[in-house]
């Protein structure tokens, strides 16, 4: 469920209250004077969290934002040893 912040008119601090997106009021009663407070409108917290697919999609806009510039071409050529020592790879067809 969303968290909505709330400002008390007699000066308290904002506080917060959990309540249903179909059901979230305009005003909610101030936990330490009992004045109604009026919600606040603010940004979403959307991309809240560390979680592993949060932090991937992190990664992924910054990379479309700001990509890795090649600073040497790649190694060139085929390597002198195999890449596999099973013989049975040898038949395989080669590129």
């Amino acid at each position: 469920m969303p968290t909505y912040q709330f400002r008390c008119p007699g000066g308290c601090p904002d506080f917060s209250a959990i309540y249903p997106m179909a059901d979230v009021p305009g005003q909610d009663a101030c936990p330490r004077c009992a004045a109604p407070a009026r919600r606040l409108f603010g940004a979403p917290a959307l991309g809240v969290g560390r979680t592993a697919a949060m932090q991937l999609q992190d990664r992924t806009r910054a990379s479309a934002e700001h990509p890795d510039v090649v600073q040497r071409l790649p190694g060139a050529g085929r390597r002198n040893t195999p890449v596999t020592t099973n013989p049975l790879h040898r038949r395989l067809p080669r590129p």
